[in-house]
């Protein structure tokens, strides 16, 4: 589906299904470097079980034109103007990593603009290693490689994926490959800067669940703590044997994770 959002193309990914904004809207938020691509298990059995699905390509991303944005706020603005451009009045924001860092800002800020939220490898700080921004910053291919140990547990390094034939670790060397020069740092020193989260969060007024790995080595489980903590009623599921880029990693363990806290609202 192409949006067209603050004057620039925008691609959405709608899980196989015409976009309706007459059923419960899912928008899914992929993290720093990435592209709607990730979602790929998730989308699509959503959309086939009564959702709309939205998982957008953020500006400078995948197929999305215009500038990445350079903070968390910017993101969070930028959604609500995605919602406005789909036709939206309300949904339910699924957000990963620095992606779950704008869904939160955006449901502090908009609290009439968001059903529910998933946060997905978030964490009350997400500081990012100096190595890592500085090699981000020179492009170099060592920010890659980083982040790809980094981001995926011990059994996603031995293999296992549950469709045969793909290799995860070289799957997100790919994707990281294919992003534009500069918008992995940017996303990275975007994660970095923002210190927001608690204060946000204690603004939160909607169901909210968090997912976690387990083995996240980015995000550990425990630094969600305080968000948590933040948020009156929200809930914590814990995925077994999962680093940081659950939605590869444990792709079926998360869509009943997500099932199971959009059936009870």
């Amino acid at each position: 589906m192409q949006l067209s959002v603050n004057g620039a193309a925008v691609l959405a990914a709608t899980g196989g299904r015409d976009f309706d904004p007459e059923r419960p809207v899912l928008v899914f938020v992929h993290g720093a470097g990435c592209d709607h691509t990730i979602w790929q298990q998730q989308t699509r059995y959503f959309a086939h079980r009564g959702y709309a699905v939205l998982a957008p390509d953020l500006p400078a991303h995948g197929l999305s034109a215009g500038q990445a944005l350079a903070s968390v706020p910017a993101l969070a603005e930028w959604l609500v103007s995605l919602l406005d451009a789909a036709g939206v009045a309300r949904a339910t924001l699924i957000g990963h990593s620095l992606g779950a860092q704008a869904s939160l800002e955006a449901a502090a800020r908009y609290p009439e603009r968001i059903a529910a939220l998933a946060l997905l490898g978030v964490a009350a700080r997400t500081p990012v290693h100096p190595e890592l921004l500085g090699a981000a910053a020179a492009n170099d291919h060592l920010s890659i490689d980083f982040f790809t140990a980094w981001g995926h547990g011990a059994h996603a390094h031995r293999g296992g994926n549950t469709a045969p034939g793909i290799w995860q670790i070289q799957a997100t060397i790919r994707l990281q490959e294919e992003a534009a020069p500069g918008v992995l740092s940017c996303d990275f020193r975007a994660a970095d800067a923002y210190q927001d989260a608690v204060a946000s969060a204690k603004k939160v007024q909607c169901p909210t669940l968090f997912v976690l790995g387990a083995q996240d080595r980015m995000t550990p489980a425990k630094a969600a703590d305080a968000l948590v903590a933040a948020i009156a009623g929200s809930s914590r599921t814990v995925l077994a044997r999962t680093g940081h880029m659950m939605m590869l990693e444990s792709p079926d363990a998360l869509r009943m994770a997500l099932k199971g806290f959009l059936h009870e609202r």
